[in-house]
């Protein structure tokens, strides 16, 4: 890469995190409907053809922040090791996430991580592009699992898509009610390992 190119990228992802900056802190403001994309794009300083540019919708102003983790239990699957099941890689991966403090699993108390996630959970076209992500993933799962993508892996696919849903939001309510990450870590393990139990005794391993 050139110096002049780096320099055009680096603009660009300037450019980038201004409008995500913006768009994020006018929506946890004033809520994600009250805010228009000129509205964004006036608190960027740049024009509403440069803001669609990087962001086709006003959702992906939001949703990109979370777009890292498209696809996540795929590669967990995928990159896993020859002695190590698929459900034990997932569960290993999640326990983790926990212990990492990831806010993709709701374990995060974090006062900007509680305040997005409740912009996302309480906006309905925000869990209605959730919703769309969940089924991207658990195609991908389940094409992980078996690249057949046969009924078995499909099954097996939704469950544990639907699991890591479950026990991510309850993680986030708990906090939302006032508890700390620290004093929820062990309950949200508890309840992780008493999940993915029970997704071992249904499915096996």
């Amino acid at each position: 890469m050139t110096e002049q190119a780096g320099l055009r990228e680096r603009k660009r992802q300037r450019t980038h995190d201004a409008i995500s900056t913006a768009a994020i802190s006018l929506f946890l403001e004033r809520g994600f409907d009250a805010v228009s994309v000129a509205d964004v794009a006036a608190a960027a300083e740049v024009s509403k053809p440069t803001l669609f540019k990087y962001f086709p919708t006003k959702e992906d102003l939001v949703m990109h922040r979370i777009a890292d983790h498209r696809g996540e239990a795929a590669r967990v699957v995928a990159a896993r090791g020859p002695a190590e099941s698929p459900l034990a890689a997932l569960r290993r991966h999640f326990l983790d996430g926990l212990r990492c403090r990831d806010p993709v699993t709701g374990l995060n108390d974090h006062p900007a991580v509680l305040a997005f996630h409740r912009l996302v959970f309480e906006t309905p076209t925000l869990t209605a592009r959730v919703a769309s992500y969940i089924e991207a993933d658990e195609a991908a799962l389940a094409e992980a699992l078996d690249p057949r993508c046969g009924l078995r892996a499909r099954l097996a696919a939704g469950q544990v898509i639907a699991v890591q849903r479950i026990l991510s939001r309850d993680n986030w309510r708990r906090l939302s009610e006032g508890r700390s990450a620290d004093a929820a870590y062990r309950p949200a393990v508890t309840a992780a390992n008493k999940a993915y139990d029970l997704l071992r005794t249904g499915l096996g391993d």
